[in-house]
C-alpha cells in the first residue's frame, strides 16, 4: 500500500467519512505547500502532549498552561460550585461542550465515548460503562440524580434502555431530556434554546 492509500484509509476511519472524501483530503494535503504541512503534524503532535483525558468525567481537556494538568482533573469537575447531586451522562465530548454553551446546566458529567448500535453484544467494548459505575460508586452518597442525555435516534435509545438496566439498583431518580429534541437530532447540533427545553423538560 503506497502513502496515500495508506493515510487516506486512516481519514476514512473518521466519522462520517468515506472513501472518496478519505482520498480527497489526501490530494488536498499533497497540494498545500510544505509549510501547510507542517503545521498540520506539529498540531497533532501536540494533541497528545496539552491534551489529557479527564480522570473523572473522562473527556478530553487541553491542560496546557493548566493548573489540572497535575492531577487529570478537568476544569468542569474540579468546579466545586457545581451542584453535585446531578450527574448527566452525553455520548461524547462534543456532547459536553454543546451542553455547557447552552449555559442551561449546573451538575457535572460522564462522557460515554459512544453509544450502542441495535443488537450489540459487547455494550463494554463500545462505551465506558465500567469507568462510570466506579465514578457513581465515588459519588453516590452525594448524587440524587442521573440525567440521559442521549441522540434522539434509534442508538440513543438502545443505549437509554442499556443504561436504565444497569442503573436499575441505585437508590437514584434516572431521567431523560425531554423530546424538544427532534427525532433522529444529535445533541451536537442542536441549538442552545432546544437544549435547555429539552432539559427543563427531561422526563423519569
Amino acid at each position: 500500500m503506497n502513502s496515500i492509500d495508506k493515510l487516506a484509509e486512516i481519514f476514512s476511519h473518521f466519522p462520517g467519512i468515506g472513501p472518496r472524501q478519505a482520498k480527497r483530503f489526501v490530494y488536498y494535503l499533497l497540494s498545500r505547500n510544505h509549510g501547510s504541512t507542517e503545521t498540520l503534524i506539529q498540531a497533532i503532535q501536540s494533541l497528545k502532549k496539552e491534551i489529557h483525558q479527564c480522570t473523572e468525567c473522562m473527556r478530553f481537556f487541553a491542560t496546557y498552561g493548566s493548573s489540572h494538568a497535575r492531577n487529570s482533573v478537568c476544569p468542569t469537575c474540579a468546579d466545586t460550585s457545581r451542584d453535585k447531586s446531578l450527574l448527566m451522562i452525553v455520548p461524547r465530548d462534543v456532547d459536553f461542550e454543546a451542553l455547557e454553551k447552552s449555559r442551561s446546566y449546573k451538575g457535572y458529567y460522564f462522557v460515554l465515548g459512544g453509544s450502542l448500535p441495535i443488537l450489540e453484544k459487547d455494550p463494554g467494548s463500545r462505551i465506558r460503562i465500567n469507568e462510570l459505575k466506579k465514578l457513581l460508586d465515588r459519588r453516590k452518597s452525594n448524587l440524587s440524580e442521573i440525567i440521559l442525555a442521549m441522540n434522539a435516534n434509534a442508538e440513543g435509545e438502545n443505549t437509554t434502555e442499556y443504561l436504565r438496566a444497569e442503573l436499575k439498583d441505585l437508590n437514584l431518580t434516572v431521567s431523560e431530556l425531554g423530546r424538544g429534541l427532534s427525532t433522529g437530532s444529535e445533541l451536537e447540533y442542536a441549538d442552545p434554546e432546544t437544549l435547555k427545553n429539552a432539559l427543563i423538560h427531561r422526563t423519569t
